[in-house]
C-alpha cells in the first residue's frame, strides 16, 4: 500500500484532469504545444518511476519502451499537421498499444491479485484523450465524466433502441445464456451501480472518445455523410472486439446505437451512456 498508493493517487488526478474544461483550459495556457507535450510525458512516466522504484520492480528495458511509447503519443500532434491520415495513424498507434500485451510487461505484478497493467492503460488513455483535446484541438466531442441531462436522455433511449435488436441478435448467435448476478440484496445494490460508474468512466470513455468523438467525425467529414460514418464507424468497432465473432458481431450492432446516440446529441456523453447501459445490463443479467 505504501509503495501503490502515491502512484494510484497521482494517476488518478492526472486520469481526471481531461474531464474538467478548466483543467484543459489551465493546461492549454501553459505554453506552446512542445511544452504540453513535455508535460505530458513527464505526467505519463511519473506514476510508473514512483511504483516500480518501491517496488524494487523497475527494469531499464521497460522504461525505455514506456517512455518510447510516452514521446511518440505526446509529441505526434506536437510535431504532425493534423490531416486524416495522421489521425487515422494516431488511433492504429491507441487501438494497437492499448490491445498488445505490452502493459503487463511494463508493469509486473509483484503479487498475482495486483494488476497493475491498469496504471499502464489508464495512463494511456488519458494521454491520448489529452493529445487530441489540447494539441489537436478537434471540436465538438463535449467530452466530460458527468453527462448533462440531455444526454442522459439520449444515451438512455438509445439503449431502449438496442435492446430488443441486442435481445434478438445474441439470441439467434447463441452468445449469451440468461443468468442473473445471485448476490444478496445489498451487494447487487452495489454492484450494478459501481459496474455501471466503472463501465461509464473507462471503458465507454476511451472506446466512444476514440470511436465515435475521433473516427467518426472523420469518417462523416471524409465521406460526407453521417449514417455512413455511423455505420462504417461500428463495423470497425466490432471488429476491433475480434477474434470472437459473435462477441465482434454485437460489438458492431451496439456501435450503430452509440454512433446515433453521439449524432443526435453531439456529445459523446451521450454514447458513453449507451455504451455503459448496454454493458451493464449484459454483466448483471447474462453470462457467456
Amino acid at each position: 500500500m505504501y509503495a501503490l498508493l502515491p502512484a494510484f493517487l497521482i494517476e488518478i488526478g492526472f486520469y481526471l484532469m481531461p474531464g474538467f474544461e478548466t483543467a484543459r483550459k489551465v493546461f492549454d495556457a501553459l505554453g506552446p504545444k512542445t511544452l504540453r507535450a513535455v508535460l505530458l510525458v513527464g505526467s505519463g512516466i511519473a506514476p510508473y518511476l514512483m511504483e516500480s522504484l518501491r517496488l524494487g520492480t523497475f527494469r531499464f528495458e521497460s522504461f525505455l519502451i514506456l517512455i518510447a511509447l510516452v514521446l511518440i503519443a505526446a509529441f505526434w500532434y506536437a510535431l504532425l499537421k493534423p490531416s486524416p491520415l495522421v489521425d487515422l495513424l494516431f488511433l492504429v498507434l491507441m487501438a494497437g498499444v492499448f490491445l498488445s500485451k505490452l502493459f503487463p510487461q511494463i508493469y509486473p505484478r509483484p503479487m498475482p491479485h495486483l494488476q497493475l497493467e491498469v496504471l499502464g492503460r489508464l495512463m494511456w488513455i488519458r494521454l491520448g484523450v489529452m493529445a487530441v483535446l489540447s494539441l489537436r484541438r478537434l471540436e465538438n466531442i463535449r467530452f466530460g465524466f458527468l453527462p448533462k441531462r440531455d444526454e442522459w436522455i439520449v444515451g438512455l433511449e438509445q439503449f431502449l433502441y438496442f435492446l430488443p435488436v441486442g435481445a434478438l441478435a445474441a439470441f439467434l448467435l447463441h452468445f449469451a445464456r440468461f443468468q442473473p448476478v445471485t448476490l444478496v440484496w445489498w451487494k447487487l445494490l452495489l454492484f450494478v451501480p459501481a459496474t455501471f460508474f466503472g463501465i461509464l468512466w473507462v471503458v465507454a470513455l476511451a472506446e466512444e472518445f476514440f470511436f465515435r468523438g475521433l473516427l467518426l467525425q472523420l469518417l462523416t467529414r471524409g465521406l460526407h455523410s453521417e449514417v455512413v460514418g455511423v455505420v462504417l464507424t461500428a463495423v470497425l468497432f466490432g471488429a476491433a472486439h475480434l477474434p470472437k465473432w459473435r462477441f465482434a458481431v454485437l460489438a458492431g450492432i451496439a456501435g450503430v446505437f452509440y454512433g446515433i446516440a453521439f449524432v443526435k446529441s453531439r456529445s459523446v456523453r451521450a454514447s458513453m451512456v449507451t455504451h455503459a447501459l448496454v454493458v451493464t445490463t449484459w454483466r448483471s443479467l447474462f453470462t457467456g
